[in-house]
């Protein structure tokens, strides 16, 4: 058997049908077993996530929006999302590409996240608003936010200002605002997960006093003990979501212990909830709070 055509390193690892005939690829070289056809046009050499796997098929005007411009962001979503693929054209039909769900829009400036054109912040949380329950709505604009405690020089936080967001939000009209207006005001800066938001929420909407987010608990000395999720400092008390991290990371679940326990010795009540407390028990969770709070 022939040796299969080598393949142009310079083509990437995802690349259009078009190009690869440009390149010297026979149509039957590009049905060759070691390439995958993720979209019509377009061919993969490795296995590729579907927002990779489109790039190629962006036409100048077209951005990645909604969810998929969401988890460009960062932003957490629920798992049903994550094959899905939405892009907005503003200077033409939408794409209509098997796989795609395509949509139009008046013409925006698109911002550019890992080199992909996408909906900036405001932008997205208004497409969000058509697709997502209002919880996680919330915990997409929680992210977007997000000051977080520890930076990464090469994403700059937040994506988008308090303020900025709100007047954005005041100013736009159509499908999804309604929705995304109500996610912020129910957002609030300092939140780190969507467990965090879920948990804050939950304790909310059975009129639980508003907590603090993110809240840094010092010593006398003015020494740092810890931050945590929720915390009412004048009842003293915090509410914590444990996640997965303490399963996983040994030095992580010793580091909450010394954390729980030197907060606890400064006299602060720690609620410690789990996933099972707000998915499967919330009512429990809630009397837990209220009963420390009282």
């Amino acid at each position: 058997m022939a040796p299969r055509t080598a393949i142009d390193p310079a083509l990437g690892p995802v690349f259009r049908v078009a190009d690869g005939l440009d390149a010297g690829l026979s149509r039957k070289r590009m049905r060759g077993g070691d390439l995958l056809n993720p979209y019509r046009g377009v061919r993969a050499r490795t296995g590729v996530d579907p927002i990779t796997a489109y790039a190629p098929l962006l036409r100048p005007g077209d951005r990645f929006s909604h969810t998929t411009a969401a988890r460009l962001w960062g932003a957490p979503l629920p798992r049903r999302f994550d094959d899905e693929v939405h892009v907005t054209s503003t200077r033409g039909p939408r794409p209509r590409s098997a796989g795609c769900i395509g949509h139009e829009s008046a013409a925006v400036v698109a911002r550019r996240r890992h080199g992909l054109p996408v909906s900036d912040p405001a932008r997205l949380l208004i497409e969000c608003g058509t697709l997502l329950s209002p919880t996680a709505l919330v915990a997409v604009a929680d992210h977007l936010l997000l000051d977080p405690r520890v930076l990464d020089p090469s994403d700059i936080r937040p994506h988008i200002t308090h303020g900025d967001l709100g007047a954005r939000l005041a100013a736009s009209r159509g499908h999804g605002v309604r929705a995304a207006r109500r996610a912020f005001a129910l957002a609030r800066p300092g939140v780190e997960s969507p467990m965090e938001t879920r948990l804050r929420l939950l304790l909310g909407s059975a009129g639980v006093p508003e907590p603090v987010c993110g809240y840094e608990l010092t010593r006398p000395d003015g020494s740092t003990v810890g931050w945590f999720d929720l915390a009412w400092p004048e009842r003293r008390v915090i509410a914590e979501y444990d996640g997965d991290q303490h399963r996983t990371s040994t030095r992580q679940y010793e580091r909450d212990i010394r954390r729980f326990d030197d907060a606890a010795a400064l006299g602060w009540r720690v609620i410690r909830v789990r996933s099972h407390g707000i998915h499967r028990a919330p009512a429990d969770t809630i009397a837990r709070v209220r009963a420390a709070l009282a």
